[in-house]
């Protein structure tokens, strides 16, 4: 990969992703505009992906910074996915060198299938689509904490 000039803060291409066990949805998105676009899902076993599809994107995509959706419980606490998730964002660091960041992503499936089913209903809820549009919200509620 080849090192580019880094993007001063609030210029920054970041990339995002919703952790899952089985699956880790990804999207792209701009702090510029704050706005965000689902790049799909990849297949994980065990909250391991295939790093290669991870690496496809973040080669097309040169992102400045990774954000990683971290699932807490309601009351703001741990839960066992929690650790995988944080293990996952130091895989990240480790393999590709970039800034990675956590983002609370508390209720972001439940506005992921409704924005889904809005978009096209209930044949539009497949797993892949809701772990992307997952990772959008999570960028894009991450741009918001920026301006907070």
């Amino acid at each position: 990969m080849t090192k580019k000039e880094p993007a001063r803060p609030g210029e920054r291409t970041v990339m995002g992703f919703d952790f899952g066990t089985k699956s880790i949805g990804i999207a792209v998105g701009q702090e510029l505009t704050g706005t965000a676009t689902s790049l799909g899902a990849v297949k994980a076993k065990d909250g391991i992906p295939n790093w290669s599809d991870i690496a496809t994107h973040i080669e097309q995509w040169q992102p400045d910074l990774l954000v990683v959706g971290l699932p807490l419980n309601m009351d703001g606490t741990n839960q066992q996915v929690t650790f995988s998730a944080k293990k996952f964002a130091n895989r990240l660091h480790n393999n590709y060198r970039l800034p990675v960041e956590t983002q609370d992503e508390r209720l972001t499936t439940a506005d992921a299938k409704a924005r889904l089913f809005e978009q096209g209903g209930y044949r539009n809820l497949g797993k892949g689509n809701v772990d992307s549009m997952s990772a959008v919200i999570i960028l894009e509620s991450y741009f918001e904490s920026l301006w907070q």
